[in-house]
């Protein structure tokens, strides 16, 4: 007796997303870090919670990767062009999770350990040159762990780690096979 092998149905939702034309994965990419930073400004000007430096730091990485995935989208790269994209895209998500996560770290820290406050981003830009500002940026201060928020036990910084690490996983899928882009 043979068995037969029942194909894997997939809600509709998760098998159109899975069969995107590449150009639109990178779009949906874009789209992505579009709404995460709609999110930290309506957090600054909506609810009135000021960024730390890291934060800043954060923000930064966030436009990068999405405009990385916007210039993808736009030019529609074939080959080797969709790699370097998605390479591209996926080192700002990683160098975001790494800040988000050095964040993470300094809100865990006991309050006897967490550094001392320090100058805003914007003297201290003013007043050093950039390589020197951002060293001392990410050594982090006292403002930076503080906890501004928790949503489902997770602070803001968490959902921020959260986020880098799925928009570096959607960075590596723009590139897995599936469904051409229209123009090919």
């Amino acid at each position: 007796m043979l068995s037969r092998k029942r194909a894997v149905k997939l809600p509709r939702v998760l098998s159109a997303v899975l069969n995107l034309p590449i150009r639109r994965r990178f779009l949906v990419g874009f789209l992505a870090c579009a709404g995460a930073m709609g999110f930290a400004l309506y957090l600054e000007y909506g609810r009135g919670l000021d960024p730390c430096p890291l934060c800043v730091l954060q923000r930064v990485a966030m436009i990068a990767a999405g405009l990385v995935f916007l210039g993808a989208a736009l030019q529609d790269p074939r080959g080797w062009g969709r790699y370097l994209y998605s390479a591209l895209a996926f080192a700002a998500a990683g160098v975001g999770a790494a800040i988000a996560g050095r964040h993470v770290w300094l809100q865990s820290l006991p309050p006897d350990q967490v550094p001392a406050c320090g100058p805003p981003l914007e003297h201290l830009m003013k007043i050093m040159p950039w390589r020197d500002a951002l060293a001392f940026v990410l050594k982090g201060e006292g403002s930076c762990a503080a906890v501004e928020g928790i949503w489902l036990g997770i602070t803001l910084p968490g959902w921020t780690l959260i986020g880098f690490l799925l928009v570096a996983v959607w960075a590596v899928y723009c590139v897995l096979p599936g469904r051409p882009s229209i123009a090919e």
